[in-house]
């Protein structure tokens, strides 16, 4: 298969009926953060019980009645998501003042706790440090002691599944040997922290702004990670589209859902665009490979492997066979009030 399939949904992931059950190698997404005051209004229009709370100075109550919408959500995309599947969800804790007391509120906790207790096992975390010069960052904090406040520089990437995926055939075991990474990136990618900056999600349409949003970066190596050429990658928080972004780079088929309406044109004109930067970010790996094993070899380490299709040298015998997809093409197949798809072919 020589081409995947980028679609745009433009709805309520509580619903997902449009999306086949069982059918998501992976899922992976960024919700709106619970007590972060910019996504109060999602919420509320999500139930109306939320703004009375945080009128009242109830922000626990307040706190739980939002993880409570997300939970719906997550309920409807399990159901999506194949039995051997993946979910990673990419959230960080909240800070706010109600009643006079600053308080934290442990977003990343509460979705463990959720997705535990729905048959997940919980996979070593990732902590996103992303550091910021902010002159607000130490949150009012002085320099008198027991009135300290430590910074919140990072939020959690959380890594769930429920079994072992099987790789039986020859031709699945061949297409998993294609999607591996080398051995330099693995040294990067698999450490529990990781270290680049966050953006900013802005819709020219309407000049708004979600801070927070992440870079291609993060969804990149996730999907490299735990998806195999061809496998479909779900993302029910869809912004403004950047994991279909990484699943285009790397030749997996995406599916994103939105409620704003007006991110669907800015989704499909940042993907139609994107050839050349794809194309780029997988060149600069064979690039990296290359200075790493050039560096190697000049201080005298030996090196056993090739990779056969770029003839360079590789650490592993599980990198012999990488092959980064090369795309010939992205267009717009279809696009009308609800959703838009978007085709991408790559070079043989």
């Amino acid at each position: 298969m020589n081409e995947t399939k980028q679609k745009v949904i433009i709805g309520n992931s509580i619903d997902l009926s449009m999306i086949k059950d069982k059918s998501i190698d992976l899922i992976i997404t960024s919700p709106p953060y619970p007590m972060i005051s910019m996504w109060d209004e999602t919420f509320n229009i999500l139930n109306g019980e939320i703004s009375k709370k945080l009128i009242n100075d109830e922000p626990k109550k307040a706190f739980e009645l939002m993880h409570v919408e997300l939970d719906k959500i997550y309920i409807e995309a399990i159901k999506k998501l194949k039995d051997d599947g993946i979910v990673v969800i990419n959230i960080g804790d909240a800070t706010r003042t109600c009643k006079n007391n600053f308080s934290l509120y442990p977003n990343g906790s509460r979705t463990i706790e959720f997705f535990t207790k729905n048959g997940f096992n919980l996979l070593p975390s990732i902590i996103w440090n992303k550091p910021t010069n902010s002159p607000n960052k130490f949150m009012g904090s002085g320099m008198l002691p027991v009135g300290a406040y430590n910074t919140l520089e990072f939020e959690h990437i959380l890594i769930f599944k429920k079994s072992k995926r099987e790789f039986c055939s020859r031709e699945q075991k061949n297409n998993r040997n294609e999607s591996a990474f080398f051995w330099n990136e693995r040294n990067i990618w698999c450490n529990n922290i990781w270290n680049f900056v966050g953006e900013k999600q802005k819709n020219k349409n309407d000049a708004r702004e979600r801070n927070g949003a992440f870079p291609l970066e993060l969804p990149y190596r996730i999907v490299s990670m735990w998806t195999c050429k061809n496998d479909t990658v779900l993302d029910i928080f869809g912004g403004t589209g950047t994991t279909l972004l990484a699943c285009a780079a790397l030749k997996r088929n995406g599916i994103t859902v939105e409620m704003q309406k007006e991110f669907k044109n800015d989704i499909n004109d940042r993907l139609i665009n994107a050839r050349e930067i794809l194309n780029k970010k997988n060149k600069d790996r064979l690039k990296n490979q290359i200075n790493f094993v050039d560096d190697r070899i000049s201080k005298g380490k030996e090196i056993k492997y090739v990779n056969n299709y770029y003839n360079i040298p590789v650490i592993t015998k599980q990198e012999i066979n990488i092959k980064l997809p090369y795309i010939n093409k992205i267009h717009l197949k279809y696009d009308n009030e609800k959703e838009s798809e978007i085709i991408v072919k790559y070079e043989d």
